[in-house]
């Protein structure tokens, strides 16, 4: 059996947010102390987590050292090998989201957008020198350079500080990953108009060859896809629960239905009360979004309800595993036989 290898990242917001994440889906993590870099998951034997940093896990899925991971799709862009085996798995987990952008120092005043940057890395290279860019991210950055056609730049990789580069006199400008944007305010900086590189969150990828010819390690990916997608879906619903009057069934449901957004997600299950009241008390269970509640609870009172609860929702699962069917399909190209898995 093929032990499937999951890095996470080993600090950091990443960190936080997945390790949240994992204990909601029911896939808590299990560590000895914080400074170990392996861990399980109790309930999924055959799992191993590796923790690593995060600029590196993509790099190690690339090379095979782990099979799956958790990363910021900056990082992984940033870092994947353009041949290479990596696919991503699921492409939004719920955290983590950011923008790695392109800023300018307040003083630049007639500097707003990508066209301006361009005409003053001309007026730099007149001067016989180019313009200077700090960033971590140095692959992303001059791709969209080039797509802006800001020519003549020097990009200074810097692994941290970006935001006191300009003050210091080693880079004019930054590019940087930013959540909010108030770490660069507060440091003089203003993001272009248009200087938006990419936008980010967390998301897991994994090497697409070592997935797709070992049916063991597929099968604890679909199992880890499948609980995380039901999970991230039943935060949108709750499911209502009341007991309301009515000659049958159908009547009853025909009372609920008159409002079609307000009947669930799949319409009312609705089963006949047998003790502690009159036999034409029914309960109504729907599942509706979170954001519909009000509206459902005033309409089930509105029909005479009772006992009206209201209850969160652990998973929601569909016919089919979306994330794990589109696994599938990016998956095609790295089989090396045509068994299915």
């Amino acid at each position: 059996m093929s032990n499937l290898r999951f890095a996470l990242p080993s600090t950091g917001a990443l960190f936080d947010g997945t390790l949240s994440l994992f204990s909601d889906c029911g896939l808590a993590v299990r560590r000895a102390n914080s400074r170990r870099y392996t861990a399980d998951i109790p309930a999924l034997p055959g799992v191993d987590i590796l923790f690593q940093r995060q600029s590196d896990i993509t790099i190690e899925i690339d090379g095979g050292s782990a099979d799956i991971g958790v990363v910021g799709l900056d990082r992984y862009h940033e870092s994947r090998l353009e041949t290479g085996d990596t696919v991503v798995l699921y492409d939004g987990l719920g955290f983590g989201a950011a923008k790695l952008v392109i800023a300018v120092p307040n003083s630049w005043l007639d500097v707003t957008s990508m066209a301006d940057l361009a005409d003053i890395a001309l007026e730099f290279r007149a001067k016989g020198h180019d313009l200077r860019i700090a960033s971590k991210y140095p692959r992303l950055v001059k791709r969209y350079l080039n797509m802006n056609g800001v020519n003549y730049v020097s990009l200074i990789n810097v692994s941290g500080g970006l935001e006191a580069a300009p003050v210091m006199g080693y880079a004019d400008i930054i590019a940087d990953i930013t959540a909010t944007g108030t770490t660069l305010r507060e440091n003089g900086l203003r993001i272009l108009v248009d200087g938006t590189v990419i936008e980010s969150q967390s998301v897991i990828v994994g090497n697409g060859r070592a997935l797709a010819n070992d049916s063991e390690k597929l099968s604890y990916a679909r199992q880890i896809l499948e609980k995380i997608e039901a999970s991230l879906r039943s935060r949108e619903y709750q499911r209502v629960t009341g007991d309301i009057q009515g000659e049958s069934e159908d009547e009853v449901a025909r009372q609920v239905m008159k409002r079609r957004e307000l009947g669930g997600l799949d319409g009312p299950t609705i089963s006949a009360v047998h003790a502690g009241k009159e036999s034409n008390w029914f309960t109504v269970q729907v599942l509706v979004r979170k954001s519909d509640l009000p509206d459902v609870v005033s309409y089930f009172r509105e029909l005479g309800g009772v006992g009206i609860t209201a209850n969160d929702v652990q998973y929601m699962y569909r016919d089919r595993c979306d994330s794990y069917d589109r696994l599938i399909e990016n998956l095609k190209p790295f089989r090396e036989s045509d068994d299915e898995s």
